[in-house]
């Protein structure tokens, strides 16, 4: 799969020592294969979950043709220790990274739906 806003991920493991090599596990699994769909994708990381969130504005604006509503697939990183929110597009290989955050910062982000 190819991983697109990588940077963010690189970014909080410098923050976040203890989620490193948990990220990096996580990229390079990620990179080593070929997912296409969510079925597929659980047999290399069991514990991914589907959250529907509304669209967030920014990402309505450089998508125009966005749904009100987009569902991010959501990965424990690191026994628990950091989430990592992204979208995937099976039918072009891509894994868009759309954030990284530590657990407390997750439960306040999954609020919010």
């Amino acid at each position: 799969m190819q991983i697109i806003s990588e940077h963010k991920l690189t970014e909080f493991a410098e923050r976040h020592a203890t989620s490193r090599s948990g990220i990096l596990r996580w990229l390079e699994l990620m990179r080593q294969q070929r997912f296409n769909s969510v079925t597929e994708l659980r047999k290399t990381f069991p514990h991914a979950d589907l959250v529907k969130k509304e669209t967030p504005v920014q990402l309505r604006q450089r998508v125009p043709y966005s749904s009100r509503e987009t569902t991010f697939t959501v990965f424990n990183i690191g026994g628990n220790k950091a989430r990592l929110i992204t979208i995937m597009r099976y039918e072009h290989q891509q894994v868009v990274i759309h954030e990284v955050l530590t657990h407390a910062e997750y439960d306040a982000w999954n609020k919010k739906r």
